[in-house]
């Protein structure tokens, strides 16, 4: 049975009078300068296709030939030094209106100058026509290694040059690149039918693939005289359903090759047949242990796309539920990688739990739910908090900085837990950079970096906080990093309670948010709105836009390109959990078997974002 079963659009689906002339259009090519973008110029000329400011992101198109050549300068020139690459990823321009012979496919690649607080947009068209090709950046920074086989694997680009070009999250049988746009987002039809005797319910739950084994292969580099064997996907200290294919020299670990994909929910590809406003409830399920912050990230790249101000009231109540869910992710973090490796495991599991259950129930006052949220909207969040919220949260911030001194007395100075920490899953500086790491990651090994202080967002240039930094780089110093942290959030929240003012919790913009059910009787203009809101969705002028936010395990990044449609054209999701992940082979090399859980717990994983 073939995969393309279900059709990319139903007639009965299709509204003629909703297609608006013009859309689909292209997002228009970038204007004015900045220094950056001109000395790339006038380096590379010609070579150089488009450069500027495109929504407020350094943009800089060039020639796929010069790709990596551009990278190294904008790695190596003492003037630009972006030291490392966050992202890549493609955009397939297939239903968009091109000109004839221009590449279908590009690569995007999102690059950041920690020491300049500079951050730029590297886009180059892929050649191959059909077979659509683009030089390895793994040449320029160590890091675009999984990126690139993640947009191989889902977008069909093949890097040329790179050391390890095999699919990541899809089976490797898998016949297609589920995010070219042509494949369908279901793989199969659902028939419309009144009778279960029609012909169309014969294939209905047919598998896509056969339920075929195949026998895994030998990752590169590994040597048979060794002993090779499984961890995970159903190890309890994997931390979810994530193999770890080990190659052991008697007790020592010589290389470790990750298995993904075990829980590939195809968000991206969903959120590109779902309107803006809609997504915002899928984010919760990526990191399920951040999903207001997974909400935060979403709604602060569209409101940039749409020119919209965020009321002041509303920036202080996401604040307040971003840095609550930051100490419920490492409250629960700490629970668990203490469970791993430390004779103090069931005692502080409990404390730790029984705190991250006040904050959930925090969470549960404001939006009815503990874990997906679904709290912010796109102009605000869904309603304004409670009146007992208040008093509930100032409770909380009075009495949480001593449970986390009782945490640190059982842990900070106890025998098992330095040695299990202290000098294992070392990273360098030099090292955290080239791989592209973020959050305790980073600030773990010395890098003094935090989203909220040097890009702020959201209104958090209003707050005065600390960002706790470590330089040792090893399992030790990051616990050291996240303890610190929950302090830095409470401090946070209990500025925002005392500077929390009086207005609206959500714009009142009417072409972005519905209006409120009493205005619908009185005003037809506001009926209107809810109409077009309703059953058109709120639309995004054409254009694209790359968004960071400080999550609890790093930067949490989201990369839209807007057609002009209400639904995202190309959204894809930078998760903390899927490029931390990358360096556990980094960390793990040379040290003992039981290293390897302690450096899984101290990466701090979620498998849902990771395989997204």
């Amino acid at each position: 049975m073939p995969l393309d079963t279900s059709p990319r659009v139903r007639p009965y689906e299709v509204l003629p009078s909703l297609n608006v002339p013009g859309v689909p259009a292209l997002a228009p090519p970038p204007t004015g300068e900045s220094p950056d973008t001109q000395r790339v110029v006038e380096r590379f000329g010609a070579d150089v296709l488009a450069a500027g400011l495109h929504k407020g992101n350094q943009v800089v198109y060039v020639k796929a030939e010069r790709l990596v050549e551009v990278a190294q300068f904008l790695k190596s020139d003492p003037q630009l030094r972006y030291e490392t690459l966050l992202d890549v990823t493609g955009l397939d321009r297939k239903e968009l209106p091109i000109d004839d012979g221009a590449a279908r496919l590009q690569s995007v690649a999102q690059l950041r100058s920690y020491s300049r607080k500079q951050h730029m947009t590297l886009i180059a068209d892929c050649t191959g026509g059909d077979r659509p090709q683009a030089p390895s950046l793994t040449a320029a920074y160590q890091g675009a290694e999984w990126p690139e086989r993640e947009c191989a694997d889902l977008m069909g680009i093949a890097y040329t040059g790179h050391p390890d070009p095999r699919r990541i999250l899809m089976p490797k049988q898998w016949p297609n690149h589920p995010l070219q746009k042509q494949i369908p987002l279901g793989g199969e039809e659902v028939p419309f039918s009144l009778t279960w005797d029609d012909a169309e319910f014969e294939t209905l739950g047919a598998q896509i693939l056969p339920a075929e084994s195949h026998a895994p292969d030998l990752p590169s580099g590994m040597s048979r005289e060794n002993m090779i064997i499984n961890m995970g996907p159903h190890h309890p200290s994997t931390h979810g359903v994530l193999r770890l294919v080990v190659e052991l020299d008697g007790e020592r670990v010589v290389r470790i090759d990750p298995d993904l994909g075990y829980l590939h929910s195809g968000f991206e590809k969903t959120a590109e047949n779902k309107r803006y406003k809609d997504f915002v409830y899928y984010t919760d399920r990526m990191d399920y242990l951040s999903g207001m912050n997974n909400n935060f990230a979403y709604v602060l790249t569209i409101e940039h796309m749409l020119g919209i101000e965020v009321p002041e009231r509303a920036q202080v109540i996401r604040v307040i539920m971003g840095e609550l869910q930051r100490i419920s992710s490492h409250l629960f973090w700490l629970s668990t990688h203490v469970l791993d490796i430390s004779g103090t495991g069931m005692s502080l599991l409990m404390y730790a739990t029984r705190e991250r259950e006040r904050i959930l129930d925090l969470f549960e006052m404001v939006c009815g739910a503990r874990l997906t949220v679904s709290y912010f909207r796109i102009g605000g969040v869904w309603k304004d908090l409670p009146d007992a919220f208040i008093g509930h949260l100032q409770d909380f911030v009075r009495v949480m900085p001593a449970k986390i001194d009782d945490y640190e007395r059982m842990l900070t100075e106890q025998p098992v837990w330095e040695e299990r920490l202290q000098g294992i899953g070392v990273l360098s500086r030099e090292q955290v950079l080239e791989m592209g790491l973020t959050g305790p990651m980073l600030r773990g090994s010395g890098v003094d970096w935090d989203l909220r202080r040097d890009m702020p967002y959201g209104g958090y240039e209003n707050y005065d906080f600390k960002v706790p930094v470590q330089t040792d780089g090893d399992g030790y110093a990051r616990y050291l990093v996240r303890m610190e942290e929950m302090r830095q959030s409470l401090r946070i929240i209990d500025q925002a309670l005392h500077n929390l003012p009086d207005g609206l919790y959500k714009t009142d913009n009417r072409k972005v948010v519905p209006p409120p059910r009493a205005e619908l009787d009185l005003s037809m203009e506001s009926l209107i709105h809810h109409f077009k809101l309703m059953t058109e969705g709120l639309r995004v002028d054409p254009g694209f836009y790359y968004h960071g936010l400080e999550a609890s395990k790093g930067e949490l990044g989201f990369f839209v390109y807007s057609d002009g449609s209400a639904k995202p054209y190309r959204l894809h999701i930078r998760g903390p959990s899927f490029n931390n992940l990358y360096a556990i082979d980094a960390m793990s090399r040379g040290e003992m078997l039981s290293d390897i859980v302690t450096n899984i717990g101290s990466i701090d994983i979620v498998l849902g974002e990771v395989d997204r």
